[in-house]
């Protein structure tokens, strides 16, 4: 089952298919309040506090340093030494190779690291050997000791060094060096998060780490169908992405709540099919423009924008824009409910594809990267054969992009074409013999399993917001699984990577955004990232622990599972969300 199936069983009446819907939970006075006070204290009580003890002048100081092991996603290869640990100085420079796109990764290191620390933090060109931060692009990346030859870490791998004298973070491409940025950030104190000036002492474990992914698909999914968040929400999700070396954002485009991307020459499909959401509210979509910046925030930081436009099913929207495509001509009703299944757009007429043309050729313009999803699932009213056409027609329209088709599981039957991936988000009861057999085919895999990806499930029977269809995910439930051998009959090797998706049909603000992802989209983060020998639950734990301090003065609301041995308070107080988190109460089930 996909997003929002059985979210609230089948109403008799209305249905969607005359023109009614079945209802949406709304706020209920008398329970709100209560459901509001219950998530913020979830949120909240066991946060851990602002980092340490106050200063002199009242400023709170960062606490000792972290281990060189805990970061999170674990890396490949860790080597402490205890001797050798690094103090950044106040009159610090950040040095890098002297190449466009590694000086943006010192730019964006030295932004990270400024507003804690108070230190100027100049970036310069590095001289050889250099102390202080220093950023080498191509650079030597071994020793005859280390346990990987620098081609060996490809487009992403990094070494980080650590010495009394310096912290050098040495790729191949600026991807590799942004993801060693990350790793630095995670060995400084958690204050190094603040917004403000700490003071104390910015002390980095000593030694040396050399790291590269497992995978080269590593992605989280956004819907801003059912509920839109504006570009300043997108941007914040993307810092989270990065923050844990994800490197690719799906974007749930349309759907038939609502039509989020402006398309020139179908003006009606943003400014009809956008105009209103889950529950009812406003809606919105994204302008060309809206759109170009999110693509270009995301790519500075080395994530890969995949836009989903949503076909034959989902397209209630689509319809109620241009009726001429919908049975009789009559345009249904802008749809606000959660069912889903209902909805498709009719094979047999050839103005649907005028229309497929049309909207994939502009947005695979928009899209610098090789990806354009087409959905394709819960089409439930479509014959089999009917909707493997469509989707073998549509499959020929986005090759003629230029782009590379990626599809929800369900377009497994129809025929294979070159390099195309299928998203896996089957629960364990669903045969994947089908989708076996479109990989040996020729077919790649991200893999989303619902029971295990899905952040838009409930941590417990008691998270305020979210489904529980495919059935409750703690994080040790969203850990504990292995992508390489989850799917029977598919080889590790036909799994390009690993998503983790956030439908939105019950989340309605970024704070809430943000309840659903933390502390789960780190653990996934690791599967994605680490090597297979690395897993292990108890000691993933303790090290994401240490980040409940860094959520916290970073101002990002999460959930405090009772899984993860977070730090207790200290005193000077919790940094608690601006807004309660989140405040929308339980679903009618």
């Amino acid at each position: 089952m996909h997003p929002g199936a059985a979210a609230v069983p089948p109403t008799p009446s209305p249905l969607p298919e005359t023109g009614g819907e079945p209802p949406v939970p709304t706020a209920r006075p008398a329970a709100e309040a209560a459901v509001a006070e219950r998530a913020t204290a979830e949120a909240t009580a066991a946060g851990p506090a602002a980092p340490g003890p106050a200063s002199a002048d009242g400023r709170l100081a960062p606490p000792s340093p972290a281990r060189l092991g805990d970061v999170v996603p674990a890396p490949e290869h860790v080597a402490p030494d205890p001797a050798a640990d690094f103090t950044l100085p106040a009159d610090a420079a950040v040095r890098v190779s002297p190449d466009p796109a590694a000086r943006d990764v010192a730019e964006q290191l030295a932004a990270l690291l400024r507003p804690a620390t108070g230190y100027p933090l100049p970036v310069a060109d590095a001289p050889l050997p250099g102390d202080g931060l220093v950023l080498l692009l191509g650079g030597p990346t071994r020793t005859d000791a280390d346990p990987a030859p620098a081609a060996a870490l490809g487009a992403e791998g990094y070494r980080l060094d650590v010495t009394p004298d310096a912290v050098r973070i040495t790729a191949a491409t600026p991807a590799g060096l942004l993801h060693g940025v990350q790793t630095l950030r995670q060995l400084l104190p958690p204050a190094v998060e603040s917004t403000t000036p700490v003071d104390g002492r910015w002390a980095v474990p000593g030694g040396t780490v050399v790291d590269r992914p497992r995978f080269p698909y590593r992605g989280a999914m956004l819907d801003v169908a059912r509920h839109f968040f504006g570009v300043a929400d997108v941007l914040r999700v993307i810092d989270h992405l990065s923050r844990y070396k994800l490197n690719h954002l799906h974007l749930h485009l349309t759907d038939d709540q609502g039509w989020r991307i402006a398309v020139d020459s179908r003006p009606r499909l943003a400014t009809v099919g956008g105009a209103t959401q889950v529950g009812g509210g406003p809606g919105g979509w994204y302008t060309a423009s809206d759109y170009r910046r999110i693509v270009s925030y995301a790519a500075r930081r080395h994530i890969t924008v995949v836009p989903e436009i949503d076909l034959p099913g989902h397209t209630n929207a689509v319809l109620t824009a241009h009726p001429e495509l919908a049975p009789g001509g009559v345009a249904p009703p802008p749809y606000t409910g959660i069912e889903v299944g209902f909805s498709y757009l009719d094979p047999a007429d050839e103005r649907v594809y005028a229309l497929a043309a049309d909207v994939l050729g502009e947005v695979a313009a928009l899209t610098p990267g090789p990806w354009l999803h087409i959905g394709g699932d819960e089409a439930l009213n479509l014959p089999a054969d009917a909707y493997a056409r469509f989707v073998e027609r549509v499959q020929e329209i986005v090759a003629g992009t230029g782009k590379t088709v990626v599809g929800w599981h369900q377009i497994a039957p129809a025929a294979h074409l070159d390099g195309r991936v299928l998203q896996w988000w089957g629960a364990p009861a669903e045969d994947p013999a089908v989708v076996a057999e479109a990989v040996r085919r020729g077919a790649r895999l991200i893999l989303s399993p619902a029971d295990r990806a899905y952040l838009d499930m409930r941590y417990t029977p008691e998270t305020p917001i979210g489904h529980d269809w495919a059935g409750m995910i703690e994080v040790a439930r969203a850990y504990d699984w292995d992508p390489g051998a989850h799917l029977a009959g598919v080889p590790a090797d036909a799994v390009l990577g690993v998503e983790a998706p956030l439908w939105t049909e019950w989340v309605t603000s970024l704070a809430e955004v943000e309840f659903m992802l933390f502390p789960r989209l780190p653990a996934l983060a690791e599967l994605a990232w680490s090597p297979r020998r690395t897993h292990d639950w108890a000691d993933f734990r303790e090290r994401l622990a240490g980040h409940g301090p860094r959520w916290s003065a970073a101002g990002i609301g999460f959930h405090p599972s009772p899984e993860v041995p977070w730090p207790a308070a200290r005193a000077g107080g919790e940094r608690r969300p601006a807004r309660p988190v989140p405040t929308q109460p339980d679903p009618v089930r």
